[in-house]
């Protein structure tokens, strides 16, 4: 019974609950506190094409209740719950009639990184569904060697970017190790994204990157509309609403659906250190 208890109260901090309908609430509680949201269906790595078909089905439901209640939400896909494990082909087709709907919402989906191993084939879809229909933002992980290259590309190909610094255990011949080097090269990337960016979104939770990006901005004149910060559902509240208060764009990152135990075991399993993330942010 405590097990089932504290399991509720984590979910119930960091999840917005089981239902899309619960999602929807948390969506629209946040746009009445001056925040933007986006929507995302737990579960990845789909054991077959009709798990990702269905895993596509409850996010067009989830933009289509996105247009009908006016929120100002995007959806975030992860590319091995559309079926990438399977058929690129397949998977290509369901992330497309996610971004045609988007399109016809007024909103844009974003695409979440996965490993290392997912990064060249995600990227590859991304881009050509960006010059077929727009209206879609990467993910690129500031801990991996590429990704100054990557973003590069994207600008000039004017592609919206999300900036996080990443949660997978990666090979050292991928990715840098020590989180001195993850932070300096998430300021080196953030502020290419503010120079010659599309309408970036940096993901962080360090008040240290988020006081520099504001500095810069400044610094550089850049319109506090032209990028927004993003920050997961639950984590530094306090950060949240304090930005929104300043007159930035404060985007939500908000879970919800039944997967939510595989969502946390894996993310901890991964990296030790997001346990301890979580449990110095419980109460913040």
């Amino acid at each position: 019974m405590e097990s089932a208890n504290a399991s509720k109260m984590l979910t119930r901090r960091f999840v917005a609950g089981e239902t899309l309908e619960d999602e929807l609430a948390v969506c629209a509680r946040l746009q009445s506190e001056g925040m933007l949201s986006s929507l995302d269906h737990l579960g990845e790595n789909v054991r077959s094409l009709d798990e990702a078909a269905a895993s596509r089905d409850f996010y067009l439901e989830a933009l289509d209740q996105i247009a009908a209640r006016a929120l100002p939400s995007t959806i975030s896909v992860k590319l091995t719950q559309m079926g990438l494990d399977f058929s690129e082909d397949a998977c290509s087709e369901n992330v497309r009639a996610l971004v045609r709907r988007a399109q016809s919402a007024g909103t844009r989906i974003e695409i979440d990184m996965e490993s290392s191993a997912y990064t060249e084939r995600t990227l590859k879809i991304v881009e050509r569904l960006a010059e077929e229909c727009g209206c879609i933002r990467a993910v690129i992980q500031a801990y991996l060697f590429r990704s100054e290259a990557d973003i590069e590309r994207l600008n000039q190909m004017g592609i919206p970017v999300r900036l996080c610094k990443g949660a997978y255990l990666e090979p050292t011949s991928a990715a840098f190790a020590e989180k001195k080097d993850v932070d300096r090269n998430y300021l080196k990337l953030m502020k290419m994204l503010l120079d010659r960016g599309t309408y970036p979104a940096l993901a962080t939770h360090d008040e240290d990157i988020q006081n520099e990006a504001q500095r810069y901005r400044r610094e550089r004149g850049i319109g506090a509309d032209k990028f927004e910060f993003q920050m997961l559902y639950g984590i530094r509240r306090d950060l949240q609403r304090r930005l929104a208060g300043e007159g930035y764009r404060v985007r939500v990152y908000v879970p919800y659906g039944t997967a939510w135990y595989p969502y946390f075991m894996r993310r901890l399993a991964e990296r030790p250190s997001n346990a301890m993330f979580l449990i110095r942010n419980f109460f913040k």
